[in-house]
Protein backbone atom coordinates (compact mmCIF):
# COMPACT_ATOMS: atom_id res chain seq x y z
CA UNK A 1 0.00 0.00 0.00
CA UNK A 2 1.73 3.18 -0.97
CA UNK A 3 2.08 5.77 1.90
CA UNK A 4 0.51 8.92 1.23
CA UNK A 5 2.61 11.49 -0.46
CA UNK A 6 1.56 14.38 2.47
CA UNK A 7 3.09 12.08 5.33
CA UNK A 8 6.72 11.85 3.78
CA UNK A 9 9.76 13.95 2.96
CA UNK A 10 11.08 13.58 -0.66
CA UNK A 11 13.44 10.89 0.84
CA UNK A 12 11.24 8.65 2.71
CA UNK A 13 9.93 6.22 0.24
CA UNK A 14 11.66 3.28 1.74
CA UNK A 15 9.98 3.87 5.01
CA UNK A 16 6.68 1.79 6.50
CA UNK A 17 3.36 3.53 5.86
CA UNK A 18 2.37 5.05 8.94
CA UNK A 19 -0.46 6.05 10.11
CA UNK A 20 -1.67 9.76 9.73
CA UNK A 21 -4.14 11.11 12.64
CA UNK A 22 -7.57 12.60 11.75
CA UNK A 23 -7.05 15.97 10.05
CA UNK A 24 -3.62 15.26 9.47
CA UNK A 25 -2.22 15.93 13.14
CA UNK A 26 -2.88 19.54 12.83
CA UNK A 27 -3.92 19.41 16.70
CA UNK A 28 -0.15 18.58 17.08
CA UNK A 29 1.38 21.83 15.89
CA UNK A 30 -1.60 24.03 17.93
CA UNK A 31 -0.59 21.78 21.31
CA UNK A 32 3.61 22.16 20.08
CA UNK A 33 3.11 26.37 19.21
CA UNK A 34 0.98 26.38 22.57
CA UNK A 35 3.85 24.59 24.47
CA UNK A 36 6.76 26.69 23.04
CA UNK A 37 5.26 30.02 22.97
CA UNK A 38 6.45 32.23 25.66
CA UNK A 39 6.92 29.06 27.95
CA UNK A 40 3.43 27.81 27.50
CA UNK A 41 1.84 30.79 29.36
CA UNK A 42 -0.96 32.20 26.99
CA UNK A 43 -1.55 35.17 29.01
CA UNK A 44 2.02 36.15 28.41
CA UNK A 45 0.65 36.34 25.03
CA UNK A 46 -2.34 38.52 25.38
CA UNK A 47 -0.37 40.79 27.78
CA UNK A 48 2.20 41.24 24.54
CA UNK A 49 -0.72 41.41 21.84
CA UNK A 50 -3.29 44.53 24.12
CA UNK A 51 -0.54 46.44 25.62
CA UNK A 52 -0.43 48.68 21.84
CA UNK A 53 -4.35 48.68 21.46
CA UNK A 54 -4.74 49.74 25.07
CA UNK A 55 -2.24 52.57 24.31
CA UNK A 56 -4.27 53.65 21.44
CA UNK A 57 -7.39 53.64 23.28
CA UNK A 58 -6.66 55.57 26.16
CA UNK A 59 -4.83 58.04 23.56
CA UNK A 60 -7.78 58.38 20.84
CA UNK A 61 -10.88 56.89 22.72
CA UNK A 62 -10.24 58.27 26.12
CA UNK A 63 -8.43 61.29 25.65
CA UNK A 64 -9.91 62.48 21.71
CA UNK A 65 -13.07 60.99 23.03
CA UNK A 66 -13.65 63.78 25.86
CA UNK A 67 -13.38 66.00 22.84
CA UNK A 68 -15.68 64.21 20.73
CA UNK A 69 -18.75 63.34 23.11
CA UNK A 70 -20.95 60.29 21.56
CA UNK A 71 -21.21 59.21 17.58
CA UNK A 72 -23.44 60.60 15.74
CA UNK A 73 -25.80 57.65 14.79
CA UNK A 74 -24.46 54.83 16.51
CA UNK A 75 -25.34 57.08 20.48
CA UNK A 76 -22.58 55.55 22.02
CA UNK A 77 -19.50 57.34 23.34
CA UNK A 78 -16.39 57.63 21.13
CA UNK A 79 -14.02 55.33 22.97
CA UNK A 80 -17.07 52.90 23.24
CA UNK A 81 -17.24 52.97 19.33
CA UNK A 82 -13.04 52.95 19.05
CA UNK A 83 -12.67 49.88 20.95
CA UNK A 84 -14.41 47.20 18.67
CA UNK A 85 -12.00 48.49 16.09
CA UNK A 86 -9.05 48.28 18.12
CA UNK A 87 -10.15 44.93 19.07
CA UNK A 88 -10.54 43.41 15.67
CA UNK A 89 -7.46 45.02 14.73
CA UNK A 90 -5.82 43.38 17.62
CA UNK A 91 -7.36 39.98 16.76
CA UNK A 92 -6.02 40.40 13.28
CA UNK A 93 -2.52 41.07 14.02
CA UNK A 94 -2.43 38.40 16.14
CA UNK A 95 -3.33 35.90 13.54
CA UNK A 96 -1.22 37.51 10.74
CA UNK A 97 1.83 37.45 13.30
CA UNK A 98 1.21 33.80 13.45
CA UNK A 99 0.37 33.00 10.00
CA UNK A 100 3.40 35.48 8.44
CA UNK A 101 6.44 36.60 10.68
CA UNK A 102 6.21 33.01 12.55
CA UNK A 103 5.71 31.23 9.77
CA UNK A 104 8.53 32.63 7.58
CA UNK A 105 10.51 31.95 10.43
CA UNK A 106 9.66 28.44 11.01
CA UNK A 107 9.88 28.10 7.02
CA UNK A 108 13.10 29.68 5.98
CA UNK A 109 15.54 29.50 9.26
CA UNK A 110 14.40 27.01 11.52
CA UNK A 111 13.62 24.36 8.93
CA UNK A 112 10.63 23.38 10.62
CA UNK A 113 7.96 22.48 8.33
CA UNK A 114 10.07 20.01 6.37
CA UNK A 115 11.23 18.09 9.55
CA UNK A 116 7.68 17.44 10.36
CA UNK A 117 6.81 16.16 7.03
CA UNK A 118 9.33 13.25 8.50
CA UNK A 119 6.24 12.38 10.92
CA UNK A 120 2.77 11.84 10.80
CA UNK A 121 1.84 14.89 10.27
CA UNK A 122 0.32 15.64 7.13
CA UNK A 123 0.84 18.68 4.88
CA UNK A 124 -2.82 19.60 5.28
CA UNK A 125 -2.75 18.96 9.03
CA UNK A 126 0.41 21.63 9.07
CA UNK A 127 -1.65 24.17 7.17
CA UNK A 128 -5.02 23.39 8.76
CA UNK A 129 -2.96 23.60 13.04
CA UNK A 130 -1.17 26.68 11.59
CA UNK A 131 -4.14 28.14 11.21
CA UNK A 132 -6.25 26.69 14.08
CA UNK A 133 -3.19 28.16 16.36
CA UNK A 134 -3.83 31.69 14.75
CA UNK A 135 -7.03 31.10 15.64
CA UNK A 136 -6.16 30.47 19.45
CA UNK A 137 -4.04 33.06 19.14
CA UNK A 138 -6.57 35.59 18.24
CA UNK A 139 -8.82 34.55 21.00
CA UNK A 140 -6.45 34.99 23.33
CA UNK A 141 -5.13 37.99 22.41
CA UNK A 142 -9.41 38.94 22.21
CA UNK A 143 -10.43 37.66 25.66
CA UNK A 144 -7.52 39.93 27.23
CA UNK A 145 -8.47 42.76 25.54
CA UNK A 146 -12.48 42.47 26.25
CA UNK A 147 -11.82 41.91 29.87
CA UNK A 148 -9.92 45.12 30.04
CA UNK A 149 -12.94 47.48 28.09
CA UNK A 150 -15.49 45.34 29.86
CA UNK A 151 -13.72 46.57 33.32
CA UNK A 152 -13.21 50.14 31.99
CA UNK A 153 -17.38 49.65 31.27
CA UNK A 154 -17.09 50.15 27.40
CA UNK A 155 -19.12 46.51 26.89
CA UNK A 156 -21.40 44.67 28.53
CA UNK A 157 -20.56 41.19 30.20
CA UNK A 158 -23.58 39.84 27.84
CA UNK A 159 -21.91 41.56 24.60
CA UNK A 160 -18.55 40.29 25.68
CA UNK A 161 -19.26 37.01 25.30
CA UNK A 162 -21.16 37.32 21.28
CA UNK A 163 -17.94 39.72 20.51
CA UNK A 164 -15.39 36.92 21.69
CA UNK A 165 -17.03 34.46 19.63
CA UNK A 166 -16.72 37.08 16.44
CA UNK A 167 -13.58 37.24 17.09
CA UNK A 168 -13.10 33.57 16.17
CA UNK A 169 -14.17 34.38 13.22
CA UNK A 170 -12.17 37.23 12.48
CA UNK A 171 -8.59 35.52 13.60
CA UNK A 172 -9.70 32.91 11.18
CA UNK A 173 -10.54 34.68 7.96
CA UNK A 174 -6.82 36.38 8.59
CA UNK A 175 -5.35 33.57 9.71
CA UNK A 176 -5.79 31.59 6.66
CA UNK A 177 -4.98 34.47 4.52
CA UNK A 178 -2.07 35.26 5.86
CA UNK A 179 -0.49 31.64 5.82
CA UNK A 180 -1.83 32.14 1.78
CA UNK A 181 0.62 35.19 1.71
CA UNK A 182 3.88 33.64 3.62
CA UNK A 183 4.71 31.70 0.55
CA UNK A 184 5.08 34.64 -1.65
CA UNK A 185 7.69 36.22 1.03
CA UNK A 186 11.10 36.52 -0.24
CA UNK A 187 13.22 38.36 2.42
CA UNK A 188 12.10 40.34 5.62
CA UNK A 189 12.17 43.12 3.33
CA UNK A 190 8.60 41.83 1.50
CA UNK A 191 6.96 42.56 4.86
CA UNK A 192 7.56 46.02 4.80
CA UNK A 193 4.72 45.69 1.24
CA UNK A 194 2.38 44.05 3.92
CA UNK A 195 2.26 46.77 5.99
CA UNK A 196 1.64 49.40 3.34
CA UNK A 197 -1.84 47.22 3.15
CA UNK A 198 -2.29 46.50 6.76
CA UNK A 199 -1.64 50.66 8.20
CA UNK A 200 -4.20 52.14 5.64
CA UNK A 201 -6.71 49.93 6.23
CA UNK A 202 -5.80 50.36 10.16
CA UNK A 203 -6.65 54.21 10.15
CA UNK A 204 -9.36 54.38 7.07
CA UNK A 205 -11.42 51.07 7.48
CA UNK A 206 -13.58 52.55 10.57
CA UNK A 207 -11.25 51.89 13.18
CA UNK A 208 -12.05 55.84 14.55
CA UNK A 209 -14.75 57.02 12.70
CA UNK A 210 -18.04 55.73 10.73
CA UNK A 211 -18.05 54.95 7.16
CA UNK A 212 -20.96 57.93 6.64
CA UNK A 213 -18.34 60.63 6.62
CA UNK A 214 -16.26 59.47 3.57
CA UNK A 215 -18.03 60.60 -0.13
CA UNK A 216 -20.11 57.43 -1.46
CA UNK A 217 -17.18 56.56 -3.66
CA UNK A 218 -15.04 56.04 -0.57
CA UNK A 219 -17.39 54.70 0.70
CA UNK A 220 -17.82 50.97 -1.60
CA UNK A 221 -13.77 51.53 -1.35
CA UNK A 222 -13.47 50.60 2.23
CA UNK A 223 -16.65 48.35 2.28
CA UNK A 224 -14.41 45.92 0.45
CA UNK A 225 -11.62 46.25 3.02
CA UNK A 226 -11.29 42.89 5.01
CA UNK A 227 -10.66 44.89 8.25
CA UNK A 228 -14.49 46.62 7.39
CA UNK A 229 -16.31 43.77 8.01
CA UNK A 230 -14.01 42.71 10.85
CA UNK A 231 -14.68 45.61 12.33
CA UNK A 232 -18.20 45.58 11.24
CA UNK A 233 -19.01 42.32 12.95
CA UNK A 234 -17.06 43.12 16.38
CA UNK A 235 -18.45 46.53 16.97
CA UNK A 236 -22.44 45.08 16.28
CA UNK A 237 -21.66 42.35 18.59
CA UNK A 238 -19.81 44.79 21.27
CA UNK A 239 -22.72 47.31 21.00
CA UNK A 240 -25.39 44.76 20.89
CA UNK A 241 -26.42 46.22 17.68
CA UNK A 242 -26.64 42.90 16.07
CA UNK A 243 -28.71 43.04 12.78
CA UNK A 244 -29.38 41.90 8.95
CA UNK A 245 -26.59 43.82 7.37
CA UNK A 246 -24.09 41.68 9.73
CA UNK A 247 -24.54 38.69 7.61
CA UNK A 248 -22.56 40.02 4.50
CA UNK A 249 -19.58 40.33 7.03
CA UNK A 250 -20.09 36.89 8.24
CA UNK A 251 -19.81 35.28 5.10
CA UNK A 252 -16.88 37.45 3.78
CA UNK A 253 -15.02 36.85 6.31
CA UNK A 254 -16.20 33.16 5.98
CA UNK A 255 -15.00 32.77 2.09
CA UNK A 256 -11.81 34.84 3.08
CA UNK A 257 -10.46 32.29 5.39
CA UNK A 258 -11.85 28.92 3.39
CA UNK A 259 -10.18 30.47 0.17
CA UNK A 260 -7.01 31.50 2.05
CA UNK A 261 -6.89 27.41 3.63
CA UNK A 262 -7.11 26.25 -0.32
CA UNK A 263 -4.56 28.67 -1.42
CA UNK A 264 -2.52 27.85 1.45
CA UNK A 265 -2.48 24.33 1.11
CA UNK A 266 -1.67 25.04 -2.81
CA UNK A 267 0.92 27.16 -2.63
CA UNK A 268 2.46 25.09 0.60
CA UNK A 269 2.26 21.85 -1.55
CA UNK A 270 3.43 23.63 -4.30
CA UNK A 271 6.81 24.95 -2.43
CA UNK A 272 7.58 21.98 -0.07
CA UNK A 273 6.82 18.79 -1.97
CA UNK A 274 8.67 20.00 -5.38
Amino acid sequence: MPQNLETRGPHLENRAPTAVPRWGGAHFLVFRNLRVHTGGNPWTMAMYSIFEPILYLLAIGVGIGQLVGDVDGVNVTYAAFVAPGLLATAVMNSALYETMEGAFVKFTHERYYRAILFTPVSLTGIVVGEVAWAVLRGFVTATGFLLVITVFGLVSWPDTLVAAAGTLLVAFAFGGAGLAVTTRIRAWTDFQYVQLVLLPMFLFATTFYPVTVYPRVIQIIVELLPLYHAIQLLRGCALGQIDSTMVVSVLYLLVMGALGLVVARRQWARVMLH
